[in-house]
């Protein structure tokens, strides 16, 4: 029998919540496939099994708060000794137990992210933490799970404890849900998918947006915000992209898009304005040497997140654009690691494909400005030539709004960075850029 463990899943994760197992006990197994699914405070992570057998044991039930290098569950390499199925240790629900002298424990995470993975390489390995047969391992306190047969309505399956709270929380007979789940479980989403389509019923915050809501209230606790906000002309961008965007979309299969456009111009204005890319310390301001973007990904309305892509002011526009999409595409697909949510120094919110005029974002924490790249159209301008000849043109005009907080400079020198980038935007050769980008 082989012990299998909470593994480590980001330098900063300490523990997390078993919110789903993939497999029953007495079910065959085989190695990389989805195992459990794990909530923290980062992510959500779909963790894959580190080997193929049967699942003998499960010690740590859906609801079941883990430490890392706890216990989760035993798996049978051959399948000679498996639990009959629908069997489960009986362990009561409750707090984790603490992990071993050996494991390691991180800092508190301070993130917030709702995503998933099947990749086995998460903190160097997802399905890791396994002993070999006949080994002791950490215990955890957990809930236990049946798996057994049943019809799809109310049929006593509910051995989640996040399900029997959300069931008594509304008030709703398990009868009138239709489970999903093996057997015809019901699962929290089928739950939640209940109490959405009923009317005059409450919606609950799940995990996201309690999480959401308690960063979002630090931060306006925490920082005076302010907004400063200028209109930029963004045809010169457009020559390039009109240029561009089909060749990028046969050779990428997405659109070219303005963000990473306004990217490389942020990267410019950061190096002028450093005072920006920064983080509020002890009394003191802690300015950063390279820009971590965070890029706010919407994840259909259901939640919002803003995974880091890593020295962007190291990159040709081509590479910005493909990192963004790559991140944005794993955050949506729920496989994100606890890792790709740390360490951002700068972050951007691009609600502008809903054709914002301009909002007012909040800033992401200890980050001191966040910028909304909102609605870009064609509208009349005012265009001076280079004799001051004044027309009226069809030009592409968008809202950059900058959220600052005023412990760390002042409104002149927000005013001042905005301004750069608006320069740029406005006056760049981006032909030269993109020709540059091409050659690496």
């Amino acid at each position: 029998m082989t012990d299998v463990f909470l593994p480590q899943l980001g330098e900063t994760v300490t523990e997390g919540t078993i919110t789903r197992w993939f497999v029953g006990v007495g079910d065959s197994v085989a190695a990389d496939q989805p195992l459990y699914e794990i909530s923290t405070d980062k992510v959500d992570s779909e963790v894959p099994s580190p080997l193929a057998g049967v699942l003998s044991e499960i010690v740590a039930g859906e609801g079941a708060l883990v430490a890392v290098g706890a216990l989760l569950c035993r798996i049978d390499p051959v399948g000679s000794t498996a639990a009959t199925p629908g069997t489960v240790s009986d362990v009561a629900t409750g707090p984790a137990a603490a992990p071993s002298p050996m494991t390691s424990a991180g800092t508190e995470a301070t993130s917030v992210s709702s995503s998933g993975s099947s990749a086995a390489d998460i903190g160097g390995g997802l399905g890791g933490g396994v002993t070999p047969p006949g080994s002791t391992g950490v215990g955890a306190s957990g809930s236990g799970v049946s798996r057994g047969s049943g019809g799809s309505r109310g049929s006593g399956l509910l051995s989640s404890p996040v399900v029997r709270r959300l069931l008594s929380e509304h008030g709703v007979d398990p009868v009138r849900v239709t489970g999903t789940g093996v057997a015809g479980r019901i699962t929290r989403a089928d739950v939640e998918r209940f109490l959405r389509d009923n009317p005059g019923r409450a919606e609950p915050f799940d995990r996201i947006r309690r999480a959401t809501a308690r960063h979002m209230v630090a931060s306006k606790a925490t920082s005076p915000h302010v907004l400063t906000a200028m209109e930029v002309d963004y045809t010169a961008v457009d020559v390039v992209r009109s240029a561009e965007k089909d060749a990028w979309r046969t050779a990428e299969g997405t659109s070219l898009t303005y963000l990473p456009f306004i990217v490389s111009a942020l990267c410019g204005a950061l190096a002028e304005f450093p005072r920006l890319n920064a983080s509020v310390g002890d009394d003191e301001l802690i300015v950063h040497g390279t820009v971590n973007l965070a890029v706010a990904v919407d994840l259909d309305f259901e939640g919002l997140v803003a995974p880091v892509v890593r020295g962007v002011d190291e990159r040709s526009i081509q590479d910005v654009a493909r990192s963004i999409i790559d991140v944005a595409t794993r955050a949506r697909s729920r496989s994100l690691v606890p890792d790709d949510m740390a360490g951002g120094t700068f972050t951007v919110t691009n609600p502008g494909q809903y054709g914002t005029l301009f909002q007012f974002p909040i800033i992401n924490q200890p980050q001191v400005a966040i910028l909304s790249t909102d609605g870009i159209a064609r509208r009349p301008a005012v265009v001076v030539d280079d004799d001051g000849g004044e027309s009226i043109e069809a030009r592409s005009l968008g809202v950059l709004a900058l959220a600052w907080d005023h412990r760390a400079f002042d409104g002149a020198y927000a005013a001042a960075f905005l301004r750069s980038m608006k320069r740029t935007l406005e006056g760049a050769d981006w032909a030269a850029r993109w020709a540059v980008g091409a050659d690496r």
